[in-house]
C-alpha cells in the first residue's frame, strides 16, 4: 500500500515555512535584529505587528534556525537569519518578497486552474508579467532587486568561465540594469559593450554603467527585440530572456539577432538548461512558475534550444555550466 513520505511532508510543510519567511522579510525583522536581541513586545512594536501573532511566526522561524531564543520571550538573529537582512551581500529578502508578491503568490496557488485550462491564471488576472509591473511601481523594484540578486551568481561564473573574444563588441539584449554587462566589461578590459531594452528600462542602464565608470566603453540603445535589435555585434547575450516565451516568439528574437550579428559572431543564451533525466534540478522548480506566470514560458533542454537555434539558421557549439543551476548556451551561425 502506498505510503507518505518525508519529502512529501516536507512540501506540505513548506508553504507555511516560506509564509514565516515572508513574514520576516515584509517586516524587516532581521534588519531590526541586526543589533541585537529584542524581546517579542519591543520587535513587534518597531515592525509594526501585532505582538501576540508575531510570537507564533518567531516560533515558526526559531525552528528554521533563522532567529533563536535568547530568553525569556526574547530573540536573536543566527547567521542563517543574516541573509534576510537588507544591508548584506546576497540578500535573499528581495527574492522572497518577490516571490510572495500577490501576483506571483496568486499564480502559484492558481497552477492546477492553469494545468487544467493550458492558459495562465496569472496572465487572465493581471495580464502580461511585465505590464503588470509598469502598472505597479513597487512590484516592480521588488522584481528588479530579485533579478539583480538572482543573478549575482550566473553573472559572475559568465565572467569567470566563459572565454570572450579580448576585442569583441557584446550587445546584451534585454539587459536589464546593465549589471551583467558591466561585469563582464570589468573582466574584460578590452571588449566594448552596448545595452539594448524598452525605452523605460534603458535609463536605469545608463546610471548603472555611468556608475561602473563604464560610460565610455558601453552604449545604451532602446527598442524592441521583435522588431530588431542593434547591429554590428560580435557577441549577443540573451540572459533569462527566451525563457520568458513560446517558441514561435523564440524564433523571431533568434533571426533577429542571427540578421544583426557581425559574420563570425556568437549568441549566448544563459539560462537553466533542463537535464534529461527525474533528479532534482533548480530549472525545474523555475519551470513551474514560469508555466504559472507566462503563457509560453518555459525552461528548455539541450535539444531544445539546439532545436530553436536551427530554426534561426544558428548552431549550438557548446554549453558551459557557470553553477548555481544556470548554464551557458553558445552558438554560431550555421
Amino acid at each position: 500500500m502506498p505510503h507518505s513520505d518525508d519529502l512529501l511532508w516536507g512540501a506540505v510543510g513548506d508553504i507555511s515555512r516560506f509564509a514565516a519567511l515572508l513574514t520576516m522579510a515584509e517586516l524587516g525583522l532581521a534588519d531590526h535584529l541586526a543589533h541585537g536581541p529584542l524581546d517579542a513586545a519591543e520587535l513587534a512594536r518597531r515592525a509594526g505587528a501585532n505582538a501576540p501573532a508575531l510570537r507564533r511566526v518567531l516560533r515558526e522561524l526559531a525552528s528554521m534556525d533563522v532567529v533563536r531564543a535568547a530568553g525569556p520571550d526574547t530573540y536573536d538573529l543566527t547567521e542563517r537569519g543574516t541573509a534576510l537582512r537588507s544591508d548584506v551581500p546576497d540578500s535573499v529578502r528581495s527574492s522572497i518578497r518577490m516571490l510572495g508578491e500577490e501576483g506571483f503568490w496568486y499564480a502559484m496557488g492558481m497552477l492546477p486552474a492553469t494545468v487544467r485550462d493550458g492558459s495562465s491564471a496569472f496572465v487572465k488576472r493581471y495580464g502580461h508579467l511585465y505590464d503588470h509591473l509598469a502598472n505597479n511601481p513597487a512590484s516592480s523594484r521588488l522584481f528588479d532587486d530579485y533579478m539583480t540578486a538572482r543573478a549575482i551568481p550566473f553573472t559572475d561564473g559568465l565572467a569567470k568561465r566563459y572565454d570572450f573574444p579580448p576585442t569583441a563588441t557584446m550587445v546584451d539584449v534585454a539587459g536589464g540594469k546593465g549589471h551583467i554587462l558591466a561585469t563582464v566589461l570589468h573582466a574584460n578590459p578590452q571588449m566594448r559593450g552596448m545595452l539594448f531594452d524598452l525605452e523605460h528600462v534603458v535609463e536605469h542602464a545608463r546610471r548603472t554603467l555611468a556608475a561602473e565608470g563604464l560610460a565610455e566603453r558601453s552604449e545604451v540603445v532602446s527598442g524592441d527585440f521583435f522588431a530588431e535589435v542593434p547591429a554590428g555585434g560580435d557577441v549577443y547575450l540573451l540572459a533569462s530572456v527566451l525563457h520568458n516565451w513560446d517558441d514561435e516568439d523564440c524564433v523571431k528574437i533568434l533571426r533577429n539577432v542571427r540578421k544583426a550579428m557581425n559574420p563570425g559572431g556568437r549568441v549566448l543564451i544563459l539560462e537553466t538548461v533542463l537535464p534529461d533525466d527525474d533528479k532534482p534540478h533548480l530549472g525545474k522548480d523555475i519551470d513551474m512558475r514560469m508555466l504559472a506566470i507566462f503563457n509560453g514560458g518555459t525552461e528548455r533542454s539541450r535539444d531544445e534550444y539546439a532545436a530553436l537555434l536551427s530554426q534561426a539558421e544558428l548552431a549550438l557549439t557548446d554549453v558551459v555550466e557557470l553553477g548555481s543551476g544556470a548554464s551557458l548556451v553558445e552558438a554560431r551561425p550555421r
